[in-house]
């Protein structure tokens, strides 16, 4: 579909540019040609009146002065090979030079349906899982003759558990169209960032408290233009990847650096760290490294929704490694000065 259409938008760039081409050298040849005739117009009328009143004291055998009119229509037929060559140049050239174009003009629009066709190739990957493993349980349940209260209780229990691992799903991923579509709140309030991640931390107590997690926070006191509920997100996002990826009993630093134009936020964990191979990929959707796959239960939208609200503030994130252990991201927002 692609290359038809890279073909198709090439031809409609041709056309054009040699309607233009045609039209400036049936220009060009119009002038040139009513020069030469107005020039052997003006010659003939001076051969006439030479004829019929020569110059005074001029001999008898002298002839009128005149250039050759098949010289000039010669030179006329040959202005209509120099445009034919020149138009055919600019066929071939502007052919390669509108591929080419076309191409870099097409390229935004393939990757954006690339994009959209990977993300519904992952998401029914993501959503077949649970749908797959309800129906089956159902089935089986089915196929006993006789189900007691204790079994239907824990039937039940166990399609909850997978219908909130649905909704958790879902969520996210209209989470992620809502980012994608530039839905971030109002981007121009004033906001605290020591009063942001302290937000964040209170969501995020119970599952530190569950694992015995100490977080530290020391954060210069700046303020920032964006939307506090989005901004929030994002640290809670970054702060619960920071536990789940962490041994029990270890210590969160959440750290800052600034200047007068940006602050840097970190945030440091003891955990299992990210592998060279997957660190270039963490940010994308449904992407999951294979530690992470065998240690901690999720989907890979996390990151990739704080990416899209980190980027609408005009701030940028990126992980790396520890030199001893753990991994650490780094959200980079611009500083608010009144």
């Amino acid at each position: 579909m692609f290359h038809t259409a890279r073909i198709r938008l090439t031809l409609w760039y041709l056309v054009i540019i040699m309607l233009i081409s045609i039209v400036f050298s049936a220009v060009i040849y119009r002038m040139v040609s009513n020069q030469i005739e107005g020039f052997i117009s003006m010659q003939n009328d001076r051969i006439r009146r030479f004829q019929f009143q020569p110059p005074p004291n001029a001999p008898k055998n002298l002839e009128p002065p005149y250039f050759s009119t098949e010289d000039l229509r010669s030179q006329e037929n040959q202005l209509i090979y120099t445009l034919v060559f020149i138009n055919f140049g600019i066929l071939i050239i502007s052919g390669g030079a509108g591929y080419l174009l076309a191409g870099r003009t097409l390229h935004p629009i393939k990757l954006m349906i690339d994009e959209q066709n990977q993300f519904i190739t992952d998401s029914s990957h993501e959503l077949r899982t649970p749908i797959a493993t309800l129906r089956a349980e159902m089935e089986g349940s089915l196929l006993e003759k006789n189900i007691t209260d204790s079994q239907a209780r824990k039937l039940i229990t166990s399609n909850l558990e997978e219908l909130g691992t649905l909704q958790t799903l879902t969520n996210n991923l209209l989470r992620l169209a809502q980012t994608h579509n530039g839905n971030f709140g109002n981007t121009t309030e004033t906001c605290s960032i020591p009063d942001i991640i302290s937000m964040a931390k209170k969501k995020v107590a119970a599952l530190s408290k569950q694992k015995g997690i100490t977080i530290k926070i020391n954060v210069d006191d700046r303020m920032v233009k964006g939307d506090k509920k989005s901004l929030t997100e994002v640290f809670v996002i970054l702060l619960d990847n920071a536990i789940k990826y962490s041994p029990n009993g270890t210590q969160i630093d959440v750290t800052s650096k600034s200047n007068n134009a940006v602050l840097k936020i970190s945030i440091c964990d003891q955990g299992i760290g990210i592998s060279a191979k997957d660190l270039p990929h963490v940010f994308e959707r449904f992407y999951r490294a294979d530690k992470s796959r065998s240690q901690v239960e999720g989907y890979g939208l996390g990151l990739s929704i704080a990416k899209k609200i980190v980027e609408a503030h005009d701030g940028s994130i990126h992980a790396k490694n520890n030199r001893d252990k753990g991994s650490t991201f780094v959200v980079q927002l611009p500083v608010y000065l009144s």
